[in-house]
């Protein structure tokens, strides 16, 4: 009979050899989710025989985790900012370093009565639900040019109880006529695809062969949303509202000097490794 210790020690050997990082980690996360508990609690049933069916299904979860399927699609679920999100393949998966984009756009509400925000490329959902779940005066609109994505972000938005605040919509950000008819907003905030295509090929497994393309790449320069959301901004934000854009790493200081023509204070806000991820400018 296998037990847990038998089956982390066997899996972390079979991901390491597969190049997976942090091999032991993704053993024990995955195990724990088959038997229902904590990761922590595993080192407590070392000893604890495992039954042929969570046998059957840990193997299935290895398996996939050694041809790099991401461990958030295996799970189908990333905590971000504290809270639960349900993923899949059909959405980009949350980063840390976007929480730097949440936190700043909250911080910059401080308090006002009524705040309304657009949110490009809502992905999962987890921009909008953090920042309504943490600022009470906030309405977002949140849109995305994937209807396989918008589903993703309902079922969050909803779990998370924000349906009355947060409302989703099928736009496509270059789309003039759309765009025309949905108001304006206090703030824009967006994690547009920022990876150009000649540098797509190159990027991880992970991310290549299971993260939807369109919410990584723009199948150009790694500029383009930067450029189309600097020229909409002028049109969809009030007078002073603010851009909040997250952005790849080497591409702040092109981004600033783009949003410089036609808005003001711009600002640069560095991730938790001191990487520029975060370019904000005022309206004129």
């Amino acid at each position: 009979m296998l037990t847990v210790l038998e089956a982390i020690q066997l899996s972390t050997d079979y991901l390491a050899k597969k190049g997976v990082e942090s091999p032991r980690t993704n053993a024990e996360l995955m195990l724990a989710e088959i038997l229902s508990c904590k990761r922590i609690d595993l080192y407590m049933s070392f000893d604890r025989p495992i039954s042929e069916e969570e046998k059957v299904k840990y193997r299935e979860f290895i398996s996939r985790r050694g041809k790099r399927e991401p461990l958030q699609y295996i799970l189908g679920k990333v905590e971000f900012y504290g809270l639960d999100f349900y993923v899949n393949n059909d959405v980009l998966i949350p980063r840390q370093e976007t929480e730097i984009l949440v936190e700043k756009v909250i911080e910059s509400i401080n308090g006002a009565k009524q705040t309304k925000i657009l949110d490009v490329g809502t992905g999962t959902g987890n921009i909008p639900v953090c920042i309504a779940g943490n600022s009470e005066s906030v309405l977002i609109k949140s849109f995305d040019v994937s209807e396989e994505a918008l589903t993703v972000a309902k079922s969050n938005i909803e779990f998370h109880g924000l349906s009355n605040r947060i409302a989703i919509e099928k736009i496509d950000l270059f789309d003039d006529s759309k765009l025309n008819t949905i108001g304006t907003y206090d703030i824009i905030v967006s994690n547009p695809p920022y990876v150009s295509q000649s540098e797509y090929n190159s990027i991880q497994p992970e991310i290549l062969s299971y993260e939807p393309a369109v919410a990584v790449t723009d199948y150009a320069d790694g500029y383009k949303f930067y450029k189309r959301l600097a020229d909409v901004g002028t049109k969809l934000l009030n007078h002073e509202g603010k851009l909040f854009l997250e952005v790849g790493i080497g591409q702040s200081e092109a981004v600033n000097e783009l949003l410089m023509q036609d808005y003001k204070n711009t600002t640069v806000v560095k991730d938790y490794l001191g990487i520029d991820r975060v370019v904000i400018a005022e309206k004129k």
